[in-house]
């Protein structure tokens, strides 16, 4: 479990687990991301149990997939839960999750994660393309994301609903089981991403080596999300982090081009917007998007992947 910010989320989260799951567990480790409310050393967990708690500190706030490097390293079992701070486990959950996944090993998988209304996150998903990336961009479009069509359009799996277990793409980070021989075998996260991404880039290499991905839709488990950064300084990350896997992965300069093109005829539909009375300033708009894809790293970047993703 990363840990950025205040410590009582995870502390919260370990009690939790060891009342619950604690024969299921043979090790929990707490990686504090440099955080500026260190999670205390002196913390132990009430519940009484045989399970090693271990807490883990780093010396720089490197993001999500450092955190999960650097507690993968201290790991001594051949399957690791990543777990987000911000989750509120079901009974039983750890239990279930294991036995969800035992058909399928090795492989990294996920449970259904929704919102604490029960509403999806859309855990599984395609692959990025710039298609995806650019109808997501296209702010007009957005008065239509309740259709299924146009959540392939942006990436989700649509195929993955609850009660249903199949492999995709890649599965969202905030509860997600590693094969961590494998991870470790490929020199785990890649650590250049900072926020977002990292675990696509992760699936994608790890696919590549036969690997799969499985999304286990017969576990859920809620997930709050996003509360604790600003939106914009988000955004800036996750168009960075998608820049990046396209250095990788795809073709950066044209992904930013299309995205620029995207950006004008945001422009366009506000200026009309704006013409009409709308309180919207579509010069002001444009002049934001552009500058999310400048080059430029985003400066102080410090906050976890646990409470972004």
């Amino acid at each position: 479990m990363p840990h950025y910010g205040d410590p009582s989320d995870v502390q919260h989260l370990v009690e939790t687990l060891l009342s619950e799951n604690a024969h299921c567990l043979k090790q929990v480790v707490v990686v504090d991301d440099a955080s500026p409310t260190p999670f205390p050393a002196e913390w132990a967990p009430s519940n009484e149990s045989q399970i090693q708690f271990t807490v883990v500190r780093r010396e720089s706030n490197g993001g999500f997939g450092s955190a999960v490097n650097t507690g993968l390293n201290v790991i001594g079992t051949e399957v690791a839960l990543v777990l987000n701070s911000d989750l509120v486990l079901p009974d039983r959950f750890i239990e279930d999750l294991q036995s969800a996944a035992a058909p399928w090993h090795p492989a990294v998988m996920s449970p259904e994660v929704t919102g604490t209304d029960g509403a999806t996150q859309w855990t599984a998903r395609h692959f990025p393309t710039i298609g995806h990336q650019v109808t997501e961009w296209l702010s007009p479009l957005a008065r239509f994301r309740h259709h299924k069509l146009l959540h392939e359009a942006v990436g989700h799996d649509t195929r993955a609903q609850q009660g249903k277990v199949l492999p995709v793409d890649w599965v969202f980070g905030a509860a997600m089981m590693l094969p961590v021989n494998a991870v470790k075998s490929i020199g785990g996260f890649d650590e250049d991403f900072f926020m977002n991404a990292e675990e696509v880039d992760l699936q994608k290499r790890l696919r590549d080596m036969g690997v799969p991905s499985i999304y286990l839709g017969t576990v859920s488990v809620a997930h709050i999300g996003g509360g604790s950064s600003d939106p914009t300084r988000r955004r800036k990350w996750l168009v960075e982090a998608r820049q990046l896997y396209a250095q990788k992965w795809g073709n950066p300069v044209a992904l930013k081009t299309a995205l620029t093109a995207a950006s004008y005829a945001n422009f366009g539909v506000n200026k009309v917007r704006e013409l009409t009375g709308r309180d919207i300033d579509a010069s002001a708009v444009l002049q934001e998007e552009l500058s999310y894809l400048k080059d430029e790293k985003t400066g102080n970047r410090s906050v976890s992947g646990a409470d972004v993703n």
